[in-house]
């Protein structure tokens, strides 16, 4: 289906790709891997034509219809649902044309093509996609405008997975997707017909979907069979069978040599040693197998405190004058605890997270901390707060605060893999993966007893997160975690707390445990649906009670306010994605864009906790 031969493709004056061949088969489910900046999504723009190619050829079978999720997602007035039918262009075509079109015969063909692409069905089966991603039916029929960015990439990727394509193309799909979005997900492009080309950091995503990975390796494209633990035992033993024969090589060179060095001179032995020699130029210079360095990093030990180091006692915490996000929360952090929240997006993970931190206040209870505890907190939503024309070492040399040295600020930077150079190059040229770092990097310097991480592995390669498990399991203090990939949760964390309903309580149970809970709700979900509509026809509907308008007002008036408040972020939101689109705003200072863009940055994340705040004001008011 799609064939990729001698590709040459230089970005600046950096060479990603050096006559670069590989081919992938119709129905293949193909991963595509490499480290930061080895070229995995130049690659899918150039298969796209977004970019052009230096030399070679990029050629698809016949007429192949390729889909990818846009990277501007849908916004303005237009609802979830229609946004997601708008995707498969020839539905929309033929029903525009219907409704226009004089002519019977050609009438009669658009009715038969639609008949025959499913046309009636379509709402059905893009209600179906948006369900697994998270939009309930009231979610569904809301304007893509009130969404936060998000959010509006799940409608995006909706769109893609509806419209069904040959060539399905997905990078990093699974960001912005909780655990139950993505497992709907996995078993979605399980299921899928077509074929597949994925990027993907996600481990068990790429072993429970994958039969072939494309690893891209020194500007070339190595193609492996199976999954990617297949892909990772395999490559090891073609680097340790590569190694194992430059070995040999080098011995064989080694015995000639001696020869030839012993006997060049002596005239009895002078043609057998210039046919040494000659066997030596044959055998080619001494070629050492390719090994990628892993970036390692280190968290800093802290001493040692009693335990337990934070306890909640009878604690309930929300936001603003909204209803309580969390209810009566009694639980205690030890020193050596390795916690993972689990729960759907908008459940309050991140809000428990911010109530440890002490970034948010009870509004009832006490929470108790060990006077001396120092607490790390990392989330990607800081990112916003890097100043982009500063380096690492401004950044750190600040936090760390006067009198630090340089050597202490190099020694905290270098713990995440900061070279010297790295740490002074401006942030706004360092990749996803380094802003992480520096991250994680500035939420440890002052060697934390207990670290917080709400998706820590966002931006980050496979190496980078094996890294990261390995200074987590190092570290000698106590860690609470939030993250969607399920290989970290698996390798690192020894509890589960489910987050769910307005409450956190431990789970009994292992993620494989979780996820199967999930599956089985899920599965009875349409059912028990189905069950209550057929009651509802079959049964009278009894009269509803009356309601207390007292004792709803304040609900109500609280729903009304978050209301309000979407709105506005979202009619500044659009003002801001206006200025960043207008070419002028970059005829000027370089740091009037930056700015424009933390803004909405900032922005972004205001509307999503509004949109939370909005969600739970509803279930409350519906529940009064």
């Amino acid at each position: 289906m799609l064939h990729v031969t001698d590709l040459s493709f230089r970005h600046g004056e950096r060479v990603l790709f050096d006559r670069a061949s590989a081919a992938i088969s119709d129905g293949w489910k193909v991963g595509l891997v490499g480290r930061n900046g080895a070229g995995k999504s130049t690659l899918l723009k150039l298969i796209q034509g977004e970019l052009e190619a230096d030399g070679g050829d990029i050629n698809l079978m016949g007429r192949t219809r390729i889909g990818s999720v846009p990277q501007d997602p849908p916004g303005g007035d237009i609802t979830v649902l229609d946004a997601v039918l708008a995707a498969d262009l020839e539905r929309t075509q033929l029903l525009a044309e219907a409704e226009t079109c004089q002519d019977g015969l050609r009438l009669a063909e658009i009715h038969m093509r639609l008949d025959e692409i499913g046309a009636a069905s379509a709402p059905a089966r893009a209600a179906s996609i948006l369900n697994g991603l998270g939009f309930d039916t009231a979610a569904q029929g809301r304007p893509c405008g009130e969404f936060s960015g998000g959010w509006r990439m799940r409608v995006a990727l909706a769109g893609t997975l509806f419209s069904d394509p040959d060539l399905l193309i997905l990078d990093e799909p699974s960001n912005h997707l909780d655990l139950e979005a993505q497992l709907w997900l996995t078993e979605h492009l399980k299921r899928f017909r077509h074929t597949l080309l994925m990027v993907s950091h996600d481990r068990d995503l790429l072993n429970d979907v994958c039969d072939h990975i494309v690893h891209i390796d020194q500007q070339k494209l190595v193609p492996y069979g199976g999954n990617y633990d297949t892909f990772e035992r395999t490559r090891a033993e073609r680097l340790e069978n590569d190694a194992a024969q430059q070995a040999r090589l080098a011995a064989q060179r080694k015995h000639m040599q001696a020869f030839v060095d012993r006997f060049r001179y002596k005239a009895s032995k002078a043609r057998q040693a210039q046919s040494r020699l000659k066997m030596i130029e044959k055998l080619g210079p001494v070629a050492t197998a390719p090994i990628e360095e892993r970036i390692s990093f280190s968290f800093p030990p802290p001493e040692e405190l009693a335990s337990p180091i934070e306890t909640l006692d009878e604690v309930t915490v929300g936001y603003g004058d909204g209803p309580p996000v969390l209810r009566k929360l009694d639980l205690r952090l030890d020193m050596d605890d390795r916690i993972a929240l689990l729960g759907q997006n908008g459940n309050g993970k991140s809000t428990f997270i911010r109530l440890l931190s002490d970034r948010l206040v009870p509004r009832e209870g006490k929470v108790k901390r060990t006077p001396k505890l120092r607490i790390g907190y990392f989330s990607q939503d800081q990112e916003e707060e890097l100043d982009y024309g500063e380096t690492p070492f401004d950044h750190m040399n600040r936090a760390l605060g006067p009198g630090a040295g340089e050597a202490k600020v190099r020694a905290q930077l270098g713990r995440f893999g900061f070279s010297r150079d790295r740490a002074d190059l401006k942030v706004g040229v360092l990749s996803g993966g380094e802003k992480t770092r520096l991250l994680l990097a500035l939420a440890t310097r002052n060697a934390p007893h207990l670290l917080l991480l709400d998706e820590p592995t966002n931006h980050l390669d496979m190496d980078a997160r094996a890294s990261l498990i390995d200074a987590i399991n190092d570290f000698e203090g106590a860690v609470v975690l939030v993250s969607h990939d399920t290989h970290l949760v698996k390798m690192v964390a020894d509890q589960l707390w489910l987050v769910a309903r307005g409450a956190v309580q431990p789970f009994d149970g292992d993620i494989d445990d979780y996820q199967t809970q999930l599956l089985r709700e899920r599965g009875a979900r349409p059912a028990k649906e189905a069950k209550a509509k057929k009651d509802r026809k079959e049964k009278p509907v009894p009269a509803p009670a009356p309601v207390e308008k007292p004792k709803r007002g304040h609900l109500k008036r609280a729903l009304e306010k978050s209301e309000k408040l979407i709105a506005e972020l979202t009619r500044q939101r659009s003002e801001v994605e206006a200025r960043l689109a207008d070419p002028a705003t970059y005829s000027g200072p370089s740091a009037v864009a930056t700015e424009l863009q933390k803004e909405k940055l900032r922005l972004e994340r205001e509307l999503a906790h509004a949109e939370h705040d909005w969600l739970v004001a509803q279930e409350a008011y519906e529940a009064a």
